[in-house]
Formats: C-alpha cells, sequence, structure tokens
C-alpha cells in the first residue's frame, strides 16, 4: 500500500506577514459583488472595487498609527496643575470585527496628571487609532485606557465609551437606537469613589 503524505500547510505567519496587493483586494471585492448576486461589469460597478479599497483604507488606518508614539510628547509647564483633564464627546467610528459594520458613539476620555499633560489632540488620536481597526467595544475601551495609563502614567484614567452596532440595529435582532456603554476606570479613578462622581458629573453636565 503506497501511502501519501500531504503536503504541509504554508506558514500561517508567513500569510499573515504577506500584505494582499491592491488588485488582489479589488478582485475580492468582485468576487463578493458577484456572490451578493450582482454583475460587477455592469455600468454603476465597475469602479466599486477600487472605491471599496480607497475607503478601506481610510476605515482601517488605525493599523498604520502607532497610539504609543502618539503620548510620547508631553508637557511638564503646567503650574502645578493636577485636576481632572477630561476629553468629553470624542466621536468614534469603528468596526464590528464579527460583521465589519460600523460601530458609532462617542468616547469621554479623563486622566489625572502626575507631573506631566499631553496635547489634547493626542488624546482623540489614540482613540482614532484603535477605532480605525476590526474592534469589539469591550476591548476598544481598554486598550484606550491601558495605553494612556502605560505611557503617561498618570493617577488614575477614566474611559467611558458609547456606541450604536450596526450588527444589531441593521441585521441580526434590528433594534435601532440601542447604545452600548463601556467604562474603563485605572487608579484614583476606580479607588476612589468622590473622584469618579467627579468625574461622571462632568460628563453628564455635557
Amino acid at each position: 500500500m503506497t501511502i501519501i503524505h500531504p503536503k504541509p500547510a504554508a506558514d500561517s505567519s508567513e500569510s499573515l506577514s504577506r500584505r494582499p496587493t491592491r488588485e488582489e483586494a479589488e478582485s475580492a471585492i468582485r468576487t463578493l459583488l458577484l456572490w451578493a448576486g450582482d454583475d460587477p461589469t455592469r455600468e454603476g460597478l465597475q469602479d466599486t472595487p477600487s472605491r471599496v479599497v480607497r475607503s478601506y483604507e481610510e476605515f482601517f488606518a488605525g493599523y498604520q498609527i502607532d497610539p504609543v508614539a502618539l503620548l510620547e510628547r508631553t508637557f511638564e509647564e503646567t503650574d502645578g496643575y493636577d485636576e481632572i483633564v477630561l476629553l468629553r464627546g470624542i466621536r468614534l467610528e469603528s468596526y464590528c470585527e464579527h460583521h465589519m459594520v460600523p460601530i458609532i458613539g462617542q468616547v469621554h476620555v479623563a486622566y489625572l496628571p502626575h507631573r506631566r499633560v499631553v496635547g489634547i489632540s493626542k488624546l482623540a488620536r489614540v482613540v482614532e487609532a484603535y477605532g480605525k481597526r476590526l474592534q469589539i467595544q469591550e476591548k476598544l475601551t481598554s486598550q484606550i485606557a491601558n495605553t494612556i495609563n502605560d505611557v503617561l502614567q498618570p493617577r488614575g484614567v477614566a474611559v467611558i465609551v458609547e456606541a450604536e452596532h450596526q450588527c444589531m440595529s441593521t441585521r441580526g435582532v434590528h433594534k435601532p437606537g440601542v447604545s452600548m456603554v463601556t467604562s474603563k476606570m485605572l487608579g484614583a479613578f476606580r479607588e476612589d469613589a468622590t473622584t469618579r462622581r467627579e468625574l461622571l458629573s462632568m460628563i453628564s453636565k455635557g
């Protein structure tokens, strides 16, 4: 009896390290258009694959951003300021990793400085860096808070995310208008109830 040994599978790490070409990505979109039941060669869809690929470059730009690097430039001339710094209502545009549809909402980011502060635009950029990836909201919330905490080493960090998931509103149970709220409290915001209440009061006044 002849035993035929199967060909070893390609190293998964190799396949992950090779980014598909633009042409391969556009071909994948044409396949999806065919699978959906339409004709990718018809006039209205001829440029759709290239448009989708360009939009994906924008939707998932967060993979090309280093959130840690965004926070590395800080300022120590604060004249002793050590109270809450809150950036309220940062718009969130993310994408569900289970269905690849939008998660739209807002993020509140706060920290208690310890000798140094960071430019507020950098906090918004950290939200964008993690948001413009395939995500689940719980992980996104933790990533933002943990990165700020690790890099700035403040006395406390708080991140609250409120968002609507289109995987719930436009498919499945079809329940529009439902918001999911997640929070991550570190340091003083977790340990000190008075500080946490002060923060939540500041957010609710928005």
